[in-house]
């Protein structure tokens, strides 16, 4: 078993045997039939994974790993909000009829502001930083812009990373911690890990480091009512030892980056889940 089916199924039977239900009360989302979405959940949930040991993808189900980092460079890369610009459609729900989802995610990471040598954006300051003041407690990257919230389709989940480089054996290290205000855990959460866990490899490479921990911290980390049974199913099928993750090392602009620059090695898995309810 990977260290990462052990924390999702520890995560998953926590929630299910000690989480609060939200049923009846007061919530936002909703089923496609019009009925609430009530969750059981978990408040401050935190899941550390060791990126030089292993690589988080689950192994109970398939990873749609090139979907997952499509995403990824969607928003850090090409710093887009239209749907066009994605292959998936998992932001088909959140798009307006031009296929824009607002002020959010990559809009967010495309705004620039002054900082030392010019005008820039959140990824271009991450990344110098990253190489020129790499012991700065400072390098923050932040999606919740409060003054645009009103003009984004969907207020950001994963919202805020805080880098932190350490040393060992004289060799750097980057570590980051990834704030999330709501996970969905049998939609999202491993999705979330696995992409940030990339992001991390990617920045590690291009500035020379080696990679650390990326510690995963969740407000309200919830299981839908209607996909209960569907996780007790999950969580209890058979598992594998943790896929061989690999990186293009001949890249070292984060510019270059593509999506065939990526795979999953040696990578057993149960089947996909499918045809899971997704609230809105």
């Amino acid at each position: 078993m990977s260290v990462a089916d052990q924390i999702f199924i520890n995560m998953c039977r926590d929630i299910l045997d000690n989480g609060t239900s939200t049923e009846g009360e007061k919530v936002r989302p909703k089923w496609d039939d019009g009925s609430f979405a009530y969750t059981i959940k978990q408040f401050g949930v935190i899941n550390r994974y060791d990126l030089s040991k292993e690589f988080p993808a689950l192994s109970l189900r398939r990873l749609a790993f090139k979907s997952c980092i499509d995403e990824l460079l969607w928003i850090w890369q090409k710093k887009s909000n239209n749907i066009n610009d994605l292959k998936s459609h998992i932001w088909d729900s959140w798009a307006d009829e031009d296929g824009s989802i607002g002020k959010a995610y990559g809009y967010q990471m495309s705004v620039k502001h002054r900082y030392k040598e010019g005008d820039m954006d959140q990824v271009d300051r991450l990344i110098y930083d990253l190489k020129n003041n790499p012991y700065s407690r400072r390098i923050i990257t932040n999606l919740y812009v409060h003054q645009d919230l009103h003009e984004m389709n969907l207020y950001p989940c994963a919202y805020s990373l805080t880098f932190n480089v350490t040393k060992k054996a004289d060799k750097l290290i980057l570590n980051a911690i990834l704030n999330q205000r709501s996970s969905d855990i049998l939609t999202a959460n491993n999705w979330n890990v696995c992409q940030y866990a990339v992001l991390v490899h990617m920045l590690a490479q291009v500035c020379g480091y080696q990679v650390g921990e990326l510690v995963h911290v969740i407000a309200d980390a919830h299981i839908y009512d209607r996909h209960i049974p569907i996780v007790e199913d999950l969580i209890a099928r058979p598992t594998y030892e943790a896929p061989e993750f690999y990186i293009n090392p001949e890249i070292k602009d984060f510019y270059q980056f593509t999506v065939d620059d990526f795979e999953l090695r040696n990578y057993k898995h149960g089947p996909q889940v499918k045809n899971i309810p997704v609230a809105i």
